[in-house]
């Protein structure tokens, strides 16, 4: 290429070399959405202050695409684009700085360009390039005279006019920046609303007022209508014996800005039908509740699995008393018949007795388990009073959860120790009374048995419940059952026994 009268301060041109190809080019210039930045007020603020500063005419924005160069911001023309055969800024932004065209007629480029020999008949062109942060060149910035400029633009200018090219570029890499944001935003919120639109609840949220602004597909699936929009008209799809619970609990938890969850019946296409609704406020950083997200689950199935489960656990505790009843019956009935018996049959009949009473605490009102230790000792020791009708077991100290399976072991245990004190200790005596202390250690309990006011134990004694039935009874169901140990003193005034059980054992 023949050059004139030293036309370019700068010609040489940046080889790209990962944007060779123009269609991956193109893929950046699409990037920054070039139609939203046409007549941006900051870039034309830049060209503005551009012409000014070179004391140019006409001053533009380009991005230069595969068949044009658009203008994003111009001052002193009126068109918004060219073709990019005829486009001076095609050239500028392969350049690694400033490229200037002095005089336009003497350069073999643009000699034949029709923005030369014809109108507006450009003579001086300074373009400072765009490149974005891939590399990819984007366009130029330049300034544009029909007055040929033989010593080019001053320091001053051209320094001005790389920083504010940098400047454009800062507005381009900005809004790339924010259209990446909102498209990740926008993917992300499409990807939660698919996800919340393929769950099984009802999912819905609200204001920080209590005005509903969002539902699932699931509500209208469910109920045939549209989503009321506030708190107060759901009152109609909530049971009527349920509502008045369901808007007390409500209100509690939106005044105080907490979880809100109850179960109640739900109008439905098809009738009624138990649901778990559930809510989480959202609170900004003063702690005050901005947002309401919530689901109503479907627990219809299960209430009826409970109340089957509850059925059946009521029948099956009436057969089991029911045994109990026989056999206590056969016992006595065969007593009768062989009196000689008695001793061995009074001391089983106690024994069923207290497994009866037993069951009676871990199954009261239908409930299955989870009932208290201390109200399983109180069964277990209720038929010992005294004449005034004061118990003669005195029950205190910490209490704890036991499950059914538990039960057993432990009504065996105390009813064991009660049996051994009315024959030989404490209890044996009119005015002896037995001390059960429940202590928490920490992984365990601890009950202490003392008895007081018992007779001096003899030999005979201490040896039957060393060795007998009971002590084994009680020492498999202790170290056993119960996961414990237990110890005894046998002092003056009655038998002191020490036991310690699992928590675990008593829960599990």
């Amino acid at each position: 290429m023949k050059l004139k009268d030293s036309l370019f301060a700068s010609n040489t041109l940046s080889p790209a070399a990962p944007f060779a190809d123009e269609g991956e080019r193109m893929r950046v210039v699409q990037s920054f959405a070039p139609d939203a930045l046409e007549d941006d007020p900051e870039l034309c603020r830049i060209v503005a202050f551009a012409s000014r500063l070179c004391n140019a005419p006409v001053s533009t924005v380009s991005l230069v695409d595969d068949v044009r160069q658009r203008f994003l911001a111009r001052e002193g023309i009126t068109e918004r684009e060219t073709p990019r055969a005829v486009a001076f800024c095609a050239h500028a932004m392969r350049n690694d700085e400033l490229m200037e065209v002095r005089n336009a007629t003497q350069d073999d480029r643009f000699t034949d360009n029709p923005m030369v020999a014809g109108a507006p008949g450009i003579r001086f062109y300074a373009g400072h390039p765009l490149v974005s942060k891939e590399g990819a060149p984007l366009g130029a910035l330049c300034v544009i005279d029909t007055q040929t400029r033989p010593e080019g633009l001053t320091p001053f200018q051209r320094e001005g006019m790389e920083v504010l090219a940098q400047a454009v570029m800062r507005r381009l890499e900005e809004r790339r920046t924010i259209l990446t944001a909102s498209a990740a935003i926008a993917s992300r919120e499409n990807q939660l609303r698919r996800m919340i639109e393929g769950v099984p609840q009802i999912a819905w949220s609200a204001d920080a007022k209590g005005n509903f602004d969002y539902f699932n597909a699931r509500w209208e699936e469910i109920t045939g209508d549209p989503p009321p929009p506030l708190a107060e008209l759901w009152r109609p799809y909530i049971h009527p014996e349920d509502a008045e619970q369901v808007y007390t609990i409500w209100a509690e938890s939106f005044a105080a800005g907490k979880e809100f969850q109850s179960e109640y019946r739900l109008k439905t296409r098809d009738g009624w039908l138990w649901v778990l609704a559930q809510a989480l406020p959202v609170s900004d950083s003063d702690g005050d509740a901005v947002r309401w997200f919530g689901t109503i689950t479907n627990i219809d199935e299960v209430r009826s699995a409970l109340n089957e489960r509850d059925m059946l656990a009521k029948e099956l505790s009436h057969r089991i008393k029911n045994i109990f009843a026989v056999v206590i019956g056969l016992v006595s009935l065969k007593l009768r018949k062989m009196p000689e018996h008695k001793p061995f049959a009074d001391e089983l009949i106690a024994v069923l007795h207290a497994l009866s009473r037993a069951h009676d605490v871990v199954r009261a009102h239908g409930q299955p388990d989870n009932e208290s230790l201390l109200s399983l000792l109180e069964a277990v020791f209720a038929p010992y009073v005294a004449n005034d009708g004061s118990a003669r077991v005195e029950i205190s100290g910490s209490d704890a959860a036991i499950v059914a399976r538990a039960a057993t072991p432990l009504a065996l245990v105390f009813h064991e120790l009660a049996t051994n004190s009315a024959k030989y200790g404490a209890l044996s005596q009119e005015n002896g009374t037995v001390d059960l202390t429940l202590e928490d250690a920490g992984e365990q309990i601890a009950i202490i048995w003392r008895e007081i006011g018992g007779p001096a134990i003899t030999a005979d004694a201490i040896e039957n419940m060393k060795d007998g039935f009971g002590s084994r009874l009680v020492e498999m169901s202790i170290t056993g059952q119960l996961q414990g140990s237990w110890e005894r003193e046998f002092a003056p005034d009655g038998l002191i026994a020490r036991l310690t059980v699992a928590k675990d054992a008593l829960t599990g």
